[in-house]
C-alpha cells in the first residue's frame, strides 16, 4: 500500500515522503537531517533507501537539511535548472551529487513517474510535484501566490492533494509583521490565503480528489480551525459532505500513514 507521509509542513519547514512499497521520495528536505531521518523510520520508511529527492525551491524551509542529507543518503537531487544553480551557488549541493533535470518535466524512479508544474512563486524555478504509482496518483503543491491554470491542469484528477492554505487575512493584515513581508505574503508570488485556497476545493473534487490535507500553513497567520472550516464551507456550497465524498486535514509534523488510492 502507497504511504504519503508529510513530515513537515509550516513556515518552520517542509518536507513530505512518498512510498509505493516498492519505490519511495522525499519532496523536500526543509528540517534537519535528524530530524527526517527520525519521521521517515516512524512513517515505516528507511531514509538511506529513497531513489530520490525532490526539491520545490531554494527557500530555506525546503532545503535547510537538504546538503546532510545528500551527503549521508548519497541520494539523487531532482529540481528544476533554476534550482540548481540557485543551490549551487549557495554550496547546498555536495561534490558528487547525481543531479537530475532532464529536457521534460517528468521522470521516473522505479514504479513513480513524477511529474513537475510551475507554480507563482518568489524563488527561481519554484515548482509542485504530482506523482503518479501503482495504486493512485498524489501532489504536492505549496507556495504560490496565485492558482494558474497549468497548475490546475497539473492537478485535476489527482487522488490525494497536499495543497496549500497558508494565512487568514485577516489575521495576517493585522497580525505582527512587518508592512513589505504582509505585501509580499499577499502578492502573486507569496502564499495562498485560506479564502483562495478554498476556493480551489470545488473543483479538485469535481476532478476525482478524495483526500485533502492542508499544508504549509502560518504559525503566525492562521489556525488549522479556521483553514479546515474554510476548506468544509467550500466544499459544503458544492455539494460535497466531509467524510462522505472527501476526508479533508491539516498536515502536521510527523504525520504518517495515509493511504493512496
Amino acid at each position: 500500500m502507497a504511504r504519503f507521509c508529510p513530515l513537515a509542513s509550516s513556515s518552520s519547514g517542509n518536507s513530505t515522503y512518498v512510498s509505493s512499497g516498492k519505490t519511495a521520495l522525499l519532496i523536500d528536505a526543509g528540517i534537519s537531517y535528524k530530524s527526517i531521518c527520525e519521521r521517515v523510520a516512524a512513517a515505516g520508511g528507511d531514509i538511506g533507501k529513497i531513489a530520490a529527492v525532490a526539491v520545490t525551491h531554494s527557500h530555506d524551509d525546503h532545503i535547510c537539511g537538504l546538503k546532510t542529507l545528500l551527503k549521508k543518503t548519497g541520494a539523487p537531487l531532482y529540481a528544476t535548472k533554476l534550482t540548481v544553480e540557485e543551490l549551487i551557488h549557495r554550496d547546498l549541493i555536495p561534490p558528487g551529487t547525481n543531479i537530475i533535470y532532464p529536457d521534460t518535466d517528468t521522470a521516473v524512479f522505479g514504479d513513480i513517474e513524477i511529474c513537475r508544474f510551475k507554480t507563482s512563486h518568489d524563488a527561481p524555478g519554484s515548482c509542485g510535484y504530482r506523482l503518479e504509482l501503482p495504486s493512485g496518483s498524489c501532489a504536492v503543491c505549496t507556495d504560490l501566490g496565485i492558482v494558474t491554470d497549468e497548475v490546475r491542469a497539473a492537478l485535476k484528477g489527482c487522488d490525494l492533494l497536499l495543497f496549500e492554505s497558508n494565512h487568514d487575512i485577516d489575521m495576517l493584515k493585522y497580525g505582527p509583521y512587518r508592512p513589505q513581508l504582509k505585501i509580499r505574503i499577499l502578492s502573486d508570488l507569496g502564499h495562498l490565503s485560506n479564502t483562495s485556497s478554498a476556493a480551489e476545493i470545488p473543483f479538485f473534487l469535481a476532478s476525482g480528489t478524495k483526500q485533502i490535507i492542508l499544508g504549509h500553513l502560518s504559525r503566525h497567520n492562521n489556525t488549522p480551525a479556521l483553514a479546515l472550516s474554510a476548506a468544509e464551507t467550500s466544499a459544503e456550497l458544492s455539494g460535497a459532505k466531509r467524510d462522505i465524498d472527501y476526508l479533508l486535514s491539516v498536515a502536521a509534523p510527523g504525520m504518517s500513514g495515509v493511504s493512496v488510492f
